[in-house]
């Protein structure tokens, strides 16, 4: 089967560069790439159980090989991933148990053939592959692997690359620094079994990458190339993917799409336009509109909202985007309608914001002072204070300020209560 470009997709070079994704690439990639499809591939060490945002750059380097006609293969490294990458540590990395890297890894694929789909439609299976380095790196004899990869590189030349030049000093492991030679030789392995030319990665990786050109090039004496990514980084030269409360996952269970989409939407104006560059799959006449727009009128925040929306569907799906989407409009406007939200967003506010059970009375009303007592920590003299200054809203009605509850009748669908405080603080109440 012959796979053609994308409807409106460019040539890969020339996508990455105008997308400022190209950071280096071996002497003939270029000429490589033009000469028709090729097959590349990046690895992804399962090291943790999900995969989180600063990976996503290479998860969509293989979605743009493979738009633009070539076939991508995304390795899992379920092999060096027991080893550990010295690349950009400046200590060892502890070793992990062999049931540990395994039941990771088998989340990360699933992980990343999520995306891919959500990016590819229905044809992704022909144009992504699949492979593990534990399926041949686990069985290998120790001889083989020293006599057949370790023969063709000298210590010298290893300790010339940075990966292992930075740990010099601190000291680094046989373990770490043997590292480059089994991706070398997961690229050796690929060239002969898949066909793979090509290895993307991050721009720490390129001694790695190089380290697996040379030996495709000694060992099977064929041609291969490589190409790297930039290190991501904010406006402020911070690593791109932090939070005060640590890294923004791809995985649900771990970072919310409601708080993923929330991190997108926070986007400093100073970057929003690289990060749709970056994570997203808009063509460049639809960035630039939205880049126009945005400063225009950057207060509407056009441009993150729609940042949000695109990186919060590509990971999590189109549904599950919508109720982050509402979510958030809730949050943020203090006239919204609470009789015209469904469940899965009140059930998502009640998971991220303060939660509170009622129950109605006997005269069949609920204790408004009692939730803003439980929900916001307030003794009931605060509360009480609040709702006289004219500063709670149940539902979107604003209390009376000698109210101090509401009908039970006024839930919406006899279940739910959004009790606001001030603009922004919001709490849900649940009858039950």
């Amino acid at each position: 089967m012959t796979i053609v470009p994308s409807a409106g997709s460019l040539p890969l070079l020339e996508e990455l560069e105008w997308r400022g994704l190209l950071f280096q690439q071996t002497e003939g990639c270029a000429a490589a790439l033009a000469k028709g499809p090729v097959r590349g591939y990046c690895g992804f060490d399962p090291t943790a159980e999900s995969l989180h945002v600063g990976n996503l750059v290479s998860i969509m380097g293989l979605v743009r090989l493979a738009r633009a006609g070539h076939t991508a293969v995304a390795l899992v490294g379920g092999a060096t991933a027991l080893i550990g990458d010295p690349s950009g540590k400046s200590e060892e990395r502890p070793i992990r148990a062999v049931d540990e890297i395994r039941a990771n890894a088998a989340l990360i694929e699933a992980q990343i053939r999520r995306v891919i789909t959500n990016a590819l439609g229905a044809d992704a299976g022909t144009r992504v592959l699949f492979r593990n380095n534990l399926d041949w790196l686990g069985p290998m004899p120790l001889l083989e692997f020293l006599r057949d990869t370790g023969k063709h590189f000298t210590v010298n030349w290893m300790m010339q690359k940075d990966s292992v030049k930075s740990r010099m000093d601190a000291g680094i492991s046989f373990t770490e620094f043997s590292y480059m030679l089994l991706q070398a030789h997961d690229f050796l392995h690929m060239h002969n079994h898949d066909g793979v030319t090509l290895q993307l990665g991050g721009s720490d990786q390129y001694g790695n990458i190089t380290a697996g050109t040379e030996l495709v090039r000694r060992a099977a004496r064929g041609e291969a190339h490589g190409l790297t990514f930039p290190l991501l980084t904010d406006s402020n030269g911070k690593k791109f993917g932090k939070t005060e409360s640590g890294a923004v996952w791809l995985d649900a269970a771990l970072t919310s799409p409601y708080k993923f989409y929330q991190f997108w939407i926070n986007a400093e104006d100073a970057d929003v336009g690289r990060l749709l560059r970056t994570f997203t799959l808009l063509d460049r006449g639809t960035i630039e509109r939205i880049e126009n727009a945005h400063r225009a009128e950057p207060h509407v925040r056009e441009a993150q909202k729609r940042l949000a929306w695109e990186v919060t569907t590509l990971i999590h799906g189109a549904d599950a985007a919508a109720v982050a989407k509402r979510v958030s409009e809730t949050v943020f406007d203090k006239k919204a309608d609470a009789h015209a939200l469904d469940d899965a967003v009140f059930a998502t506010l009640a998971a991220e914001m303060p939660y509170v059970r009622v129950s109605a009375t006997e005269d069949h009303t609920v204790d408004v002072l009692g939730v803003l007592e439980q929900a916001f920590s307030l003794s009931k003299t605060a509360a009480r204070k609040l709702i006289q200054q004219g500063a709670v809203s149940v539902n979107g009605a604003k209390l009376a300020a000698d109210a101090t509850t509401v009908p039970s009748g006024d839930a919406v669908r006899g279940r739910w209560y959004l009790v606001r405080k001030g603009a922004r603080e919001i709490a849900v109440g649940e009858v039950g």
